[in-house]
């Protein structure tokens, strides 16, 4: 296994500037670690479980597969692909797939040698229900679940030495329901079918698997980072995994991303007492004279994190950061104590491999984005790092349950933590929405323990995650409290064709209308009296093409009211806007960029604003 490490140079070209991935990451995930994996993608044996007998009959000790299917995709196209159709609806209420493969024991040359070591598996993303067996022995994750609960996040296993074999059979069942109380985003469930706005499922093996040797003492992929821009300090929070309790040393290790010296611009070491298993802990390092990180002008630095044992052997880490500071502030949203106007764009990347998305969001750029709202999907991570590096804000939000009850909120919330453990890193990631439309929240209005569940995230995220601001439930039906509004900024999702109804919409929103402006009112629980304490945003906009929308489905006509409605929004003190949509997604047939070659079907830098300065939006 060969060591593999990215590079880090600054680019000029276009090509070298989008073209990040020249085999620097070859893995869905921000961190890296000073190894090289091996990825488990291609062909697995394949069997569909109807009768969800697989468990009972020991299929993870002897089975017969009938099929084969290729990791990394999903259940439904490995369905499809054996029953020689084309992909589609091919599964109601619960699906049951099993999958397995042969792979030799990996050597194990890890940095220092491998007296250190252990094997470790990784699953880019799978599920919603995934269980892991190695020669027929069934693996817990590094958390402890023998089922491992989520379709959108990565997850690990630790190999036990005592069932590795020269040879290996890796069996994996994964399960899937139609419940509308597990976290779907717009994925069809029992409660929203199939058809419009909602799409068909995409479940199962959607991310690459691999094994890599990693210390057994070490710190996990995962880096939470929070600047402090006027002091240049930055907040590392660090997961540690302890096999041997015991004296450790931390040493942080700050980096130029381009830089002829081999020597720091910054180091410190903090010593630390561990226990076995995982801790979390934060770490403040200065970085002298450094450059912040804004869509101008994408500062990026490296950190390597040591952890060093009392005999010296040392295990690292390393990945990208920047420093930036995002605040809502009155009327606007000040990026680096600088007012900025949001550009956005929503971008739903459905199925879209991860070459794709790249050329998507390069054409984003082109249109003029400083923004893009990734909505309600969880995507492959590397994404977060391209934009790191193109200089693109990001908008994420947690796929949503489809009903509300106590059940889809604690799996609203499991989804949150996983993903916040692992988008920490970028400083690209700007803005969260909790929920989007009620949906997973339809009793917002009316059930206090629904309004009480996404109040304490909002109070959970200002304090654990300053770094992002927070949209409560973006596009209307915001919560009051005591009429504090529990979201950094007031969102309202505005759709007509007609120009003269959306001037008297956004007249409508800037007087403080709250009822009759949006689907459902802008705002509920408590009294809210809108003064431009808060920013406004349009997060949705526009859809022109598609059907349920409105407006013209010819590109020029609709670049032309594109324009025309872009411009009624900046003459008014807005602070952001967000089109709806960058790509067409099955019966959404309104995008602006093509989906398979990226090309622009309108004139590039239709989405960029003109610059307006802070005080002319507060007037």
């Amino acid at each position: 296994m060969l060591l593999q490490h990215p590079n880090y140079s600054t680019s000029t070209s276009k090509e070298e500037v989008f073209a990040e991935d020249n085999f620097i990451n070859p893995v869905p995930r921000a961190v890296l670690r000073s190894n090289s994996p091996l990825l488990l993608d291609g062909t697995w044996r394949f069997c569909l479980d109807l009768d969800d007998k697989g468990l009972q009959e020991h299929w993870y000790v002897e089975h017969s597969y009938g099929d084969t299917a290729n990791w990394p995709g999903s259940i439904e196209e490995h369905i499809a692909a054996a029953k020689g159709q084309q992909p589609g609806n091919s599964w109601h209420d619960k699906v049951v797939a099993w999958y397995e493969r042969d792979f030799p024991l990996p050597q194990r040359v890890n940095g220092n040698g491998s007296a250190h070591s252990l094997l470790q598996l990784t699953f880019g993303a799978c599920g919603y229900e995934t269980m892991v067996w190695l020669n027929g022995v069934l693996l817990k994750t590094v958390e402890g679940e023998e089922v491992h609960v989520g379709e959108y996040t990565s997850f690990s296993y630790e190999l036990p030495e005592e069932v590795l074999q020269p040879v290996n059979r890796l069996t994996v069942r994964i399960a899937d329901t139609m419940d509308a109380d597990i976290p779907r985003g717009k994925q069809e469930s029992h409660v929203y079918k199939r058809g419009g706005i909602w799409y068909q499922t995409y479940t199962g093996a959607v991310r690459s698997i691999w094994i890599e040797p990693v210390d057994r003492n070490r710190l996990r992929s995962r880096v939470g980072v929070v600047s402090i821009v006027e002091d240049n300090l930055v907040r590392f929070n660090l997961t540690s995994r302890i096999h041997d309790a015991g004296d450790y040393t931390i040493r942080l290790k700050i980096f130029k991303r381009k830089q002829e010296s081999k020597e720091p611009i910054a180091t410190d070491d903090f010593p630390l007492h561990l226990e076995e298993g995982q801790k979390r802990q934060r770490l403040v390092i200065e970085v002298p004279g450094a450059k912040l990180w804004s869509p101008e002008e994408p500062n990026l630095y490296k950190l390597v994190a040591e952890l060093i044992d009392s005999n010296g052997y040392s295990s690292e880490i390393e990945t990208l950061f920047g420093l930036r500071k995002i605040e809502s502030r009155g009327c606007c949203i000040y990026l680096n104590n600088k007012s900025v106007y949001l550009d956005g764009i929503l971008y739903q990347p459905g199925a879209a491999s991860y070459e794709e998305i790249k050329r998507h969001m390069i054409a984003m750029k082109e249109l003029g984005c400083n923004l893009v709202r990734i909505h309600i999907a969880g995507v492959d991570p590397r994404i977060y790092n391209l934009a790191d590096k193109m200089g693109l804000l990001l908008w994420v939000e947690v796929p949503s349950p489809h009903q509300s009850s106590h059940k889809s909120r604690a799996n609203h919330k499991d989804e949150l933590m996983r993903m916040l453990a692992l988008i920490g890193t970028h400083p690209s990631v700007v803005i969260w929405s909790l929920y989007n439309e009620d949906w997973g929240a339809q009793d917002i209005a009316t059930n206090e323990a629904t309004r009480k569940y996404i109040i304490e995230m909002y109070h959970y995220m200002q304090l654990a995650h300053p770094q992002f601001l927070v949209v409560d439930n973006d596009g209307w039906q915001h919560i009051s409290f005591e009429g504090r509004l529990k979201s950094d900024l007031l969102t309202a999702h505005l759709y007509t064709p007609d120009l003269q109804r959306w001037r008297e919409m956004l007249d409508q929103l800037v007087s403080g209308q709250l009822v009759g402006v949006a689907a459902y009112p802008l705002v509920v629980g408590d009294p809210f009296f809108f003064k431009k304490q808060v920013p406004l945003i349009v997060s949705e906009w526009g859809g022109f093409g598609f059907v349920e929308y409105g407006g013209p489905k010819d590109d020029d006509e609709r670049a032309r009211q594109i324009k025309l409605f872009k411009e009624e929004l900046r003459k008014r003190p807005i602070a952001g806007d967000v089109y709806t949509q960058a790509t067409n997604i099955e019966d959404e047939r309104n995008g602006l960029i093509e989906s398979d070659t990226g090309e622009l079907k309108v004139p590039a830098g239709l989405l960029r604003s003109t610059p307006v300065k802070s005080k002319e939006l507060s007037s």
